[in-house]
């Protein structure tokens, strides 16, 4: 073989194995098949040197419009792969927010303390006015008569009663006394309407207190009681009761004119006799109405121990017993300064205005 036939025969063995510039670096997509689906594509057949585009099947293909890219920080819709878990079932997830005991039953818990605040309030309120204005330790008992005193002068009316003290307390309180009826002891202050209350007859519901008449007491008064629990609401006796202010005389010391401090006339049940009179720190029973008694009571044992009186008191008077000063000496006659006065003692200071202390 000459020279010419070997070169010759090297490049058609060259160009038939490799492609040519039109091959694969520079032909498009492959043609799509319209056959039918399901058949399968005719064979064909190459020559040794041939080379063409491969055939596709249509049928084969994914429908809908092809993927695009994807925005970047996106995740396709639908689970994970790998994230479901076998066996698990699709259920709504269960929230982390529990509602407290509190907000389940807010509304009973706030109706039953709107109930129990209602209650309590409506039970003090009923408390305070049902309660007992005051109450008695003990009561008084009446000691047999007193016996003549060592001057030969009569056993001074009534009984002593110890001191309970003067102590105001407020308006509307309840106190217990030791003592009943008091002849002393803490009271209202409230003058003309609490305590000094007026002086004049009280009726059986007209609702008087010891923490009211003490305090005419305090001030030099006489107080008159009755007792409805022993027959002293009958009405004989309270048309008797209500005649005593009517030309009751003024006080023994200061004057002061009946009508404004005494007499206070006012039941009150708790005491072991039918009527007493009371001056302070002692007290006068009496089975049955003496008026007579009642006033001498008043002239004698009146504004001598009450701790505020409405005047100066006098002094006592001097003794009219032996005397003690030795005789004068003959050589030395008294002076008329030194001798006895006939002069009556002192009497006591004009009646002042009550206190309204």
């Amino acid at each position: 073989m000459s020279k010419a036939s070997r070169r010759s025969s090297r490049t058609t063995r060259g160009a038939s194995g490799r492609p040519t510039g039109s091959g694969s670096a520079q032909r498009g997509p492959a043609p799509i098949s319209n056959r039918p689906a399901g058949t399968n594509p005719p064979s064909t057949s190459s020559s040794a040197g041939e080379s063409g585009p491969p055939v596709v099947d249509a049928a084969a293909l994914p429908t809908g419009p092809a993927p695009g890219p994807r925005p970047a920080g996106t995740r396709p819709a639908g689970p994970r792969p790998g994230s479901a878990r076998p066996g698990s079932s699709s259920r709504p997830r269960r929230t982390l927010y529990q509602p407290s005991f509190f907000d389940r039953h807010r509304t009973a818990i706030l109706g039953g303390g709107l109930v129990a605040v209602v209650a309590v309030l409506g039970a003090f309120f009923f408390l305070n006015a049902t309660a007992a204005a005051y109450s008695c330790a003990t009561e008084t008992q009446p000691l047999p008569s007193g016996t003549p005193l060592p001057n030969g002068s009569p056993a001074p009316l009534g009984q002593p009663q110890p001191d309970m003290g003067n102590l105001h307390i407020a308006v509307g309180s309840s106190h217990q006394y030791s003592y009943c009826p008091p002849a002393s002891g803490p009271h209202y202050n409230n003058p003309g309407v609490d305590g000094p209350i007026p002086a004049k007859f009280y009726g059986p519901d007209d609702g008087t207190k010891p923490q009211g008449w003490i305090h005419n007491l305090e001030h030099g008064a006489i107080v008159i009681l009755y007792n409805c629990k022993m027959g002293a609401c009958d009405a004989a006796t309270q048309t008797a009761l209500q005649a005593i202010p009517v030309g009751f005389p003024d006080s023994p010391v200061c004057g002061i004119k009946a009508g404004v401090l005494a007499p206070v006339v006012a039941r009150f049940d708790d005491m072991p006799a039918e009527f007493a009179a009371l001056v302070w720190d002692r007290v006068l029973y009496m089975n049955t109405l003496d008026v007579s008694e009642i006033k001498a009571f008043y002239a004698t044992q009146g504004e001598l121990y009450n701790p505020e009186p409405q005047c100066a008191r006098p002094s006592p008077s001097p003794s009219v017993g032996p005397s003690t000063v030795p005789s004068p000496s003959p050589a030395s006659s008294p002076s008329a300064d030194a001798l006895p006065s006939d002069a009556p003692a002192a009497s006591p200071s004009p009646a002042a205005s009550p206190a309204a202390s």
